[in-house]
């Protein structure tokens, strides 16, 4: 009987986690869209001499 619970146990793990990776994501992060560049853009004449 000890043998049929484990495998029953073993069982549901691993369909839980199936579902849980091909279910469609509960993500609560806010939708950010395309930020702006507040950098410095690359200059190749600028660049130290190593």
């Amino acid at each position: 009987m000890g043998i049929y619970k484990l495998l029953d146990s073993i069982a549901q793990y691993l369909s839980e986690a199936v579902v849980r990776i091909f279910s469609p994501t509960d993500d609560a992060y806010p939708a950010s869209g395309v930020q702006p560049f507040s950098g410095q853009p690359f200059n190749k004449n600028k660049r130290a001499n190593w």
